[in-house]
């Protein structure tokens, strides 16, 4: 009895917490919204970026573009300089592309022009030993690029130039793909919109005035955009995905340890090692296991095999259980979730389940007291590339009279760490980790080799230019994957009324990576996938599926 009635009693509290902590949330959002009202002028109407038109190669896929290549449909140089011009033309608007090897990447195509040429390899030699051959693709500016600037969008780093490429840049060119430039971040990869002191905010391409996500947001931008034949981003919070979900573009997080992150900045040890991911971005859910084979090399036999699609189990969280950190789930959101669970019955002929895992409620504490616990330099010591560590708060009041080399989100984040770290001393902190571990071994064992999870990317479609100020924590849908290990797709689900792009990331157990992508092309069948910046249609969910 006295069992029972402490759990009532640690149930009303919980409730009565919950409340508050929402309570505060919504008064910051607000209170957030009005300050950003009076400072920030949005252009009253969109500024919409030039349409692809009938440069049919934007709108190819990796796989056809390689294939056209080695048939010689298109030489290398002309696919090069075809998305060479789509940045000439975009970049302006939406700033994307921070540094660029241009000239270099066009001799480069028409090396491999000759090497085909030649005849020295059959098209069965070309595309076993070069699958990606005369392909361009972008990637992040936290990866290093060989002659590139490698700023990670830090200021102190602004004079860094790469000495050599980052592994996944070197198996990608030994595979045949040419780098053409690299891709604008957040501070240090640490916020969800790509924004630094050196090269400014990056702009959604579907409307100038709304955010493109981070980290990855330039690379994401720039490939819902058609900049480039496919992208490369990494994932520590969600910094692929997000970018993606933003920009109507398909975004793989592998399983963790399948993809190399060395070459990367910040450089990442121990268990945080273990939060991040690289991974492709792309237009065509059919380029995902293309580009996934050859960044995983040797890795490849790790991977289960994709499932007699008739037994697939498909499982279902339209929220994370109504967390008081997150903004609720959007009506249009839960609408597209519903609209995706009914596609997979309709298409399969199975009855979707509706998940009930109650510890996704605490997905931002997993994360967060994750991040904190791995005994690595502090973000402060990051911002000065761990030669010291800096005083948030001075640096704070530098930034009110515009004479700190930092953001705004990454001074708040120094901030909130201090306090994080505090919290450590607590033993909520221990109980943290210790749910994360107990939610990895839930999900796999939910899963297993045959099922997936249908869950929210984030609350709400692309939010405007400094919004994520107002709602730090809406990353936390899709950041607490990044803990599990476990692999996720974000898949786009078409553009809602005002033109920005919908969609959900599906989750899946370990090494099952493969599944993901299968369900992604289905998806892409069923919904239309990727829908161009300025297309005059867009996708009328009422009507699919029905």
């Amino acid at each position: 009895m006295e069992l029972k009635l402490r759990d009532v009693v640690n149930a009303i509290i919980s409730v009565m917490v919950s409340s508050v902590l929402r309570c505060v949330y919504k008064g910051m959002d607000i209170v957030g919204s009005i300050l950003i009202t009076l400072m920030v002028r949005y252009p009253k109407l969109k500024d919409p970026i030039p349409p692809i038109g009938s440069k049919q190669i934007l709108r190819e896929s990796v796989t056809v573009i390689a294939e056209k290549i080695r048939t010689k449909e298109l030489t290398a140089e002309e696919v090069v300089r075809t998305f060479i011009g789509r940045i000439h033309e975009i970049n302006g608007q939406i700033n994307s592309v921070v540094d660029e090897r241009f000239q270099i990447a066009i001799e480069e195509a028409k090396n491999y022009d000759r090497l085909i040429e030649t005849g020295e390899h059959d098209l069965k030699e070309l595309q076993t030993k070069y699958p990606l051959l005369g392909v361009p693709f972008t990637i992040k500016d936290s990866f290093c690029v060989k002659g590139l600037k490698h700023t990670a969008g830090s200021y102190y780093r602004k004079d860094f130039t790469s000495v050599d490429d980052a592994d996944v840049v070197k198996i990608l060119k030994q595979a045949g793909a040419i780098p053409l430039g690299v891709t604008n971040v957040s501070e240090l990869c640490m916020w969800w919109e790509s924004v630094n002191t050196v090269y400014g905010r990056s702009k959604n391409p579907y409307d100038t005035r709304h955010i493109v996500g981070g980290s990855s947001g330039g690379e994401a931008g720039l490939q819902g955009a058609a900049g480039s034949a496919f992208g490369i981003g990494s994932d520590i919070g969600g910094s692929i995905r997000i970018p993606s979900f933003f920009c109507g573009v398909f975004g793989h997080k592998p399983t963790i340890g399948l993809v190399s992150n060395t070459g990367q900045h910040p450089p990442t040890s121990g268990r945080i090692a273990e939060f991040l991911t690289t991974g492709p971005i792309v237009r065509h859910p059919r380029d995902l296991p293309l580009l996934f084979n050859v960044m995983i090399g040797e890795n490849r036999d790790k991977l289960k095999p994709v499932p007699d699609m008739k037994t697939i189990r498909i499982l279902y969280m339209e929220d994370d259980g109504g967390s008081p950190f997150a903004t609720p789930i959007s009506d249009e959101l839960k609408l597209t979730m519903r609209k995706t669970v009914r596609f997979f019955e309709k298409k399969y002929g199975i009855k979707a389940q509706r998940a009930n895992i109650s510890k996704l409620y605490h997905s931002l504490e997993i994360w967060a007291n994750g991040m904190s616990g791995c005994n690595v330099p502090t973000f402060c010591e990051e911002l000065v590339l761990r030669e010291r560590k800096i005083n948030p708060y001075w640096e704070l009041l530098k930034f009110a009279f515009r004479l700190s080399p930092h953001t705004l989100p990454a001074l708040i984040l120094g901030i909130i760490e201090k306090f994080v770290y505090i919290g450590n001393k607590f033993p909520i902190h221990k109980e943290m980790i210790e749910m994360g571990y107990s939610l990895a071994k839930e999900i796999e064992e939910m899963l297993r080799d045959d099922g997936v999870l249908l869950y929210p990317t984030h609350p709400t479609t692309a939010p405007r230019h400094y919004k994520p100020m107002s709602r730090p924590a809406d990353f936390s849908y899709s950041a607490v994957f990044n803990v599990l290990g476990v692999p996720v797709t974000q898949v786009p689900l078409g553009l809602n009324s005002n033109g920005l792009p919908l969609g959900i990331q599906i989750v899946g157990s370990m090494f099952n990576d493969l599944l993901l992508m299968k369900l992604a092309e289905d998806i892409e069948e069923g919904f239309g996938g990727w829908v161009p910046p300025c297309h005059d249609a867009t996708v009328n969910l009422t009507s699919i599926t029905n």
